[in-house]
């Protein structure tokens, strides 16, 4: 792997860091986009992940076996629809630092949201905020204030916003710890980020999880940039729940299966939940009583039987992470994103300023760009590099997104990335 303090800026480095790369083989089991007749350099992976070119198999198999076996599929065929969702349990477990019975494939992200709040923001009196990050992504902020309007509550006085404290725009452990000592007494839920969608910065859940606790709040997470990302331990950081989403580092299609994550401790849990039949204990489930009896763990939080379609790609996707390995991918990502960011200061440091902090603990892939000078700018660079074939994204109202992703970038991608901004200087 890539050691930014013995890089240098060429070519041939580049491409021998990329030939000694041990998980560069994993970049050919992905459908590359083309532009103008070479692959494009792919910075999105943060915002929707490459396509598996497994996939389609998997997806073209199962309707093969709904064309052959209609309702029989739920009960034969290699993987039956029927456990189908605890084929990709797992790996999935083992992507998040959980245990099998902590997570489960359902839903989407903001779904699933609504569902765990439901169980675990219960307001009381004296003790009914909610404290959030200021620069939460919308959909998380739009349900955290539906929640509190559907329990009576008014967001001006029970939201709690956490704003940045530090210069870019990030946040301090210390803010984020100060606001949970004088929110305390009164915050029934701690919801925050595992990665910061717009700055990516890492949050440590443990440390968090700990002091939240200790004020008697409960923790979740939105872990839809930290999922396939980072290293999570979800299980040993004791917070209540999390969601994700499976699109972005999890490679399984737009608008994929999402996630959650329930602590073992709220297995057998008697709080109220939203309730469905695949939330059933699977022994009776079709004994179609009228008693709902949850099935312990994540599972019991399920509504409707999985959709078997959109599974398949999950599956798919975390058979890769795991032969690829996450301890090895993380620190391919380490190197590979301190490499773009050496390169950023070597070589265009007079044009992007680094949202994203420099320590290693505190990011995943993504690098948050700023480009000095007027606003604009920032909005004709990233035109710029989609018109020259590389894919990064923006985000209002000033950042360009970039996220060297360890499956199938490499370092000549990341040199070009700069190369093409080099040039942009050059032609203005």
């Amino acid at each position: 792997m890539s050691d930014p303090g013995r890089c240098d800026a060429s070519e041939d480095w580049a491409l021998g860091a990329d030939a000694a790369d041990p998980l560069g083989r994993f970049r050919a089991e992905f459908c590359m986009p083309q532009h103008e007749g070479r692959d494009i350099a792919y910075f999105c992976g943060n915002s929707l992940g490459l396509q598996p070119r497994a996939t389609r198999k998997a997806v073209t198999d199962e309707l093969d076996y709904w064309a052959e076996l209609a309702v029989e599929g739920h009960f034969r065929g290699r993987l039956p629809w029927m456990d189908y969702h605890e084929f990709v349990r797992d790996d999935l477990a083992a992507i998040v630092g959980a245990r099998p019975i902590e997570v489960v494939a359902m839903n989407s992200l903001s779904v699933n949201l609504h569902l765990l709040m439901v169980s675990f923001y219960r307001p009381g009196a004296g003790r009914a905020a909610i404290l959030i990050e200021k620069s939460a992504f919308p959909s998380d902020r739009y349900a955290v204030e539906a929640q509190l309007r559907f329990h009576g509550q008014d967001p001006g006085e029970s939201l709690i916003e956490l704003a940045p404290d530090e210069a870019d725009g990030t946040l301090s452990e210390a803010a984020i710890l100060a606001a949970i000592e004088k929110h305390g007494s009164r915050i029934a839920l701690v919801l925050l980020p595992g990665v910061q969608y717009l700055t990516g910065q890492a949050l440590d859940l443990a440390t968090i999880t700990k002091a939240a606790h200790a004020q008697g709040c409960v923790v979740g997470f939105d872990l839809a940039h930290a999922v396939g990302n980072i290293d999570l331990h979800l299980h040993d950081s004791g917070c209540d729940f999390a969601v994700w989403c499976s699109y972005k580092y999890l490679n399984s299609g737009p608008g994929a299966v999402a996630g959650a994550f329930v602590h073992e401790r709220h297995a057998r849990t008697t709080r109220p939940r939203f309730a469905g039949w695949w939330g059933h204990e699977k022994t009776t489930r079709f004994e179609m009583g009228p008693e709902f009896r949850p099935t312990p763990g994540a599972d019991g939080w399920q509504l409707s039987n999985p959709p078997i379609l959109a599974l398949a790609p999950l599956r798919i996707s975390l058979e890769v992470f795991r032969r690829a390995g996450f301890d090895a991918l993380r620190e391919k990502s380490r190197a590979l994103t301190g490499y773009l960011e050496w390169l950023i200061r070597e070589r265009v440091a007079d044009v992007l300023d680094i949202v994203t902090p420099t320590e290693p603990a505190r990011r995943g892939c993504q690098l948050s760009l700023r480009v000095k000078g007027p606003r604009e700018s920032g909005r004709e660079l990233f035109e710029h590099l989609q018109r020259d074939g590389i894919v990064v994204d923006w985000r209002e109202p000033d950042i360009i997104r970039a996220a060297p992703t360890p499956l199938y970038n490499r370092h000549v991608d990341c040199r070009r990335l700069i190369e093409s901004v080099a040039r942009w200087r050059s032609a203005r």
